[in-house]
């Protein structure tokens, strides 16, 4: 054992070392339909409008660090009730290890939940705060199991259960009458994190159900609505429990530029409205497509990404890789999603060449 490899035992926790990166393949040269993007920009003339509010950014001094503003309107446009507030993270990934630091107990080990299977950072961000993961696995067609859950949130007495709505990596969107069973159930002893990642494409949600509930908080983020490269996420929930959270997060941890980019972004979001509803027509387009190829199982999708199971994954994502194709193989994931694949639905042009290479793959 060299000098380094014995200063890593002794100082680096030994789950982290028996872990994984988390891997972003490099899609240069491919069409990149693996990470639920929105393929459009913004037009022109908006492009030129952003190019010159940044170039007026103060970069020689920290954020404000309260984002009133840029608060302020998230509130306004996005429908945040009356009365509640949210907090801002560095994309949704930094909300959940938020709330996963700030419900880790220290006097005992606490529980995350979630349906299974589910967004992957769930399980990561529990296991990096020191909290125990419990993933209830879902039914076969990707619903609640809801006395599943409700047993388990009996057994276990979880801090925390978060319900992605719809669900990635399944696309479908819950039960309603389940999911309120699920917070009822959690009353004043768990929070309940509905994650409404991709809620421009479902066009439902759970925000106007926050005064009936004060165990509720609901999570998105801008990423999937057009502006993953900025990367701002935002937590939703009664002022007095979101303050908690608060004081777990890092001080400045949104950026100016993220700043100014979500601010001018909400002054024009409905150009971003019409370009999810755009992907919601392909996604049916592409949908019905793929269910007319033999040996594909399509599964209902609420998202902007559509999930399938063809004969073999293995061979299917190889062949496609070898197009200059990216999607997700999903098959190693959970038993449940045994040769599925995900897939982003895109412009015509890129659904076009996708379908295209997936028919030769089969």
């Amino acid at each position: 054992m060299t000098d380094i490899d014995t200063l890593i035992a002794n100082t680096i926790r030994e789950d982290v070392r028996a872990g994984h990166i988390y891997n972003v393949p490099d899609a240069s040269g491919y069409i990149k339909l693996d990470a639920m993007e929105n393929p459009y920009e913004l037009p022109d003339p908006l492009r030129q409008e952003l190019a010159t509010r940044l170039a007026e950014a103060v970069l020689n001094r920290y954020p404000v660090a309260s984002y009133a503003t840029l608060k302020q309107k998230i509130c306004d446009k996005l429908g945040v009730p009356n009365g509640y507030d949210v907090i801002l993270g560095n994309g949704s990934d930094e909300i959940i290890s938020i709330i996963a630091t700030a419900t880790a107990r220290q006097d005992k080990r606490a529980v995350l939940m979630a349906p299974s299977p589910a967004f992957v950072m769930f399980q990561r961000s529990a296991q990096f705060a020191g909290m125990d993961y419990v993933g209830v696995p879902l039914k076969a067609d990707f619903s609640l199991d809801r006395a599943a859950m409700l047993a388990a949130i009996e057994q276990h007495k979880p801090a925390v259960v978060f319900l992605a709505y719809p669900n990635n990596p399944t696309g479908n969107l819950y039960d309603e009458d389940d999911m309120i069973a699920i917070i009822e159930a959690l009353g004043e002893t768990g929070i309940a994190v509905v994650d409404e990642a991709y809620q421009p494409f479902a066009r439902t949600s759970f925000m106007d159900r926050l005064p009936q509930y004060p165990n509720l908080m609901v999570m998105r983020t801008l990423s999937k609505l057009g502006l993953a490269g900025i990367r701002l996420g935002y937590l939703a929930a009664a002022p007095a429990l979101l303050a908690q959270f608060d004081k777990v997060r890092p001080p400045y941890n949104v950026n100016v530029l993220t700043q100014v980019a979500a601010e001018f972004a909400l002054d024009h979001v409905a150009v971003l409205d019409e370009q999810a509803a755009k992907l919601n027509e392909a996604r049916g387009e592409l949908a019905a497509a793929l269910a007319a190829l033999p040996g594909v199982t399509v599964f209902p999708s609420s998202a902007n990404f559509i999930t399938l199971r063809v004969p073999d994954a293995e061979r299917t994502c190889a062949k496609l890789f070898a197009e200059r194709v990216l999607i997700k193989n999903l098959s190693k994931m959970h038993v449940l999603l045994a040769n599925c694949i995900r897939v982003t639905v895109s412009t015509p042009e890129e659904n076009s060449v996708f379908l295209n290479a997936l028919k030769a793959s089969l």
